[in-house]
């Protein structure tokens, strides 16, 4: 039985909740995890005013997924 890249089950655990995704580049972004498909997330990330769009990030780009934590 194949094991399961541990990024992408972070991402599969984590769809619908505000997640952090810290890239392999250094840069890091933050948004709704929407979906897990073709070994790539999608994440609803806010823009600017009322505008908000979906990008997509390969799996082998991310170095990690965090979710939010609860505010205190």
């Amino acid at each position: 039985m194949p094991s399961v890249n541990p990024i992408v089950q972070k991402a599969m655990y984590n769809i619908g909740r505000p997640v952090g995704v810290s890239l392999r580049n250094g840069q890091g972004v933050s948004g709704v995890l929407c979906n897990v498909q073709n070994d790539q997330i999608f994440l609803l990330q806010y823009l600017y005013a009322s505008q908000f769009a979906t990008f997509h990030y390969r799996i082998n780009e991310i170095a990690d997924i965090l979710p939010y934590p609860s505010c205190q």
